[in-house]
């Protein structure tokens, strides 16, 4: 999901999109079990590659993940991207509804999923003149495993809320939200700029909650404009 902003290496900086365990048809392993597994997955890729700082960042459970990240070893962050996600954790309603979309992937599997995330994930825009993306999308999601979306489905369900942790953010933190995500709405961006000192808030247009591959360029020249003059 990240390949459009792979484009960031050529103007000098290493960009690194990993794979989260059982995503991308790996192997599960141990299933993932909560954000903190995905956290610590990137602190050992992080200390494999002996990088010791870096802007990290995410989108949606990637964000989650970044908060997860910043609560065990802040001293690996440079800079943070926060992109369509959210600090507070699930409401009793979110948990439930989740719990029926578990149910979904186990008894029909990873298309039933799609077909029920689609319309969700991508902004009003994006499924009415991109056709492409809306296939490219489906894709992605239908190349996982059932167990691997169980696994993550299970691990957003239980995340920790992250709100309290939002004033101890000193490093430079770029927000990104798309103007028509319904899943994790503009406000609760505007929310977190509030709560993180010098944050900055880039308001993409035309975008759902995939705002990074459905409106790259603006993505791109937001995020390449905040490593050039923040980071």
């Amino acid at each position: 999901m990240w390949e459009p902003q792979l484009a960031l290496a050529e103007a000098g900086w290493r960009v690194i999109a990993p794979h989260l365990r059982g995503t991308n048809g790996g192997p599960l392993e141990a299933a993932v079990a909560t954000m903190d597994d995905c956290a610590a997955d990137v602190i050992d890729l992080l200390d494999a590659l002996h990088i010791k700082t870096a802007v990290i960042g995410g989108l949606s459970m990637g964000g989650y993940v970044t908060f997860a990240l910043f609560r065990h070893a802040p001293r690996y962050f440079r800079g943070m991207v926060l992109a369509d996600t959210r600090p507070q954790a699930d409401t009793h309603e979110a948990t439930e509804g989740r719990k029926r979309l578990l149910a979904v992937v186990r008894e029909k599997g990873a298309a039933a999923v799609a077909d029920e995330m689609l319309p969700k994930l991508l902004g009003e825009t994006t499924r009415r003149n991109r056709p492409d993306i809306v296939a490219h999308v489906g894709d992605l999601v239908r190349s996982n495993s059932p167990d691997a979306m169980a696994g993550a489905i299970s691990a957003l369900m239980s995340r920790l809320d992250s709100t309290s942790i939002l004033s101890s953010i000193h490093c430079p933190t770029l927000i990104l939200v798309g103007d028509e995500d319904t899943l994790t709405p503009p406000p609760l961006s505007q929310d977190m700029q509030r709560a993180i000192g010098g944050a900055e808030l880039v308001v993409v247009p035309r975008a759902g909650h995939l705002s990074s591959i459905e409106q790259p360029e603006v993505f791109n020249a937001a995020l390449a404009q905040f490593l050039e003059h923040r980071v």
